[in-house]
């Protein structure tokens, strides 16, 4: 009943639940998704009543922040989910064109806008190239152990995503029997996310969550 709730819901709620009450909290998160020789160097957005923000500017290129529910597909069941907190580490080339799409969504639906109305304006700037498309070798890590990226996964394993405009999975040999690359499909960002999951969290301890 819960889940139909929430896919029914065509507006984000009151802000506060999706907010991190310790800045610094929510700064220590984000530099969690990479190991400390990315994240220590690397700049630090964090989440206010207005979208993301820059925290602290960085000297590598990269840029980590915690990422909310409605980063997701906008099919996905939990896309409303206040409780959804994704560290992620850009490297530059996701810093110039995944992170400004990541703004945008927080950007309109922070201001009112509804879901649909959201994928009507990132489609749009899209079109009109104010949005990029991405660039070649936009990768992320995604190996916080504090992470929850769903109520179904916890925080999954720790693992890196490589993003590239919308392509057949089997190019990367995505998908199959023994391969260890997963794929996603992001229409609206017009996308295609490939997933590795390495051994270790970004503190070095191995990972032995035994999730799917």
């Amino acid at each position: 009943m819960m889940t139909s709730m929430a896919q029914a819901q065509s507006r984000m709620g009151p802000p506060d639940p999706y907010m991190m009450a310790d800045g610094n909290a929510e700064i220590a998160l984000a530099r969690s998704a990479a190991p400390k020789a990315v994240s220590d160097d690397a700049g630090v957005m964090v989440l206010d009543r207005q979208g993301y923000t820059t925290a602290e500017k960085g000297t590598n290129g990269f840029v980590c922040l915690v990422l909310r529910s409605w980063t997701a597909g906008t099919d996905f069941p939990e896309f409303w989910n206040p409780k959804i907190r994704s560290p992620i580490c850009l490297n530059p080339q996701a810093v110039r064109t995944y992170l400004p799409l990541m703004i945008a969504r927080a950007k309109l639906l922070f201001s009112g806008k509804s879901k649909d109305e959201m994928v009507e304006a990132i489609s749009a700037a899209l079109d009109k190239k104010e949005l990029p498309t991405q660039e070649t070798g936009a990768m992320c890590y995604m190996m916080s152990k504090q992470g929850h990226l769903n109520d179904h996964a916890g925080h999954w394993h720790p693992h890196l995503m490589f993003f590239v405009p919308l392509t057949d999975a089997k190019i990367w040999g995505a998908d199959v029997a023994g391969s260890p690359v997963l794929s996603d499909r992001d229409p609206l960002d017009r996308l295609t996310i490939f997933m590795v999951p390495v051994g270790k969290w970004s503190d070095g301890t191995a990972d032995s969550h035994d999730g799917n």
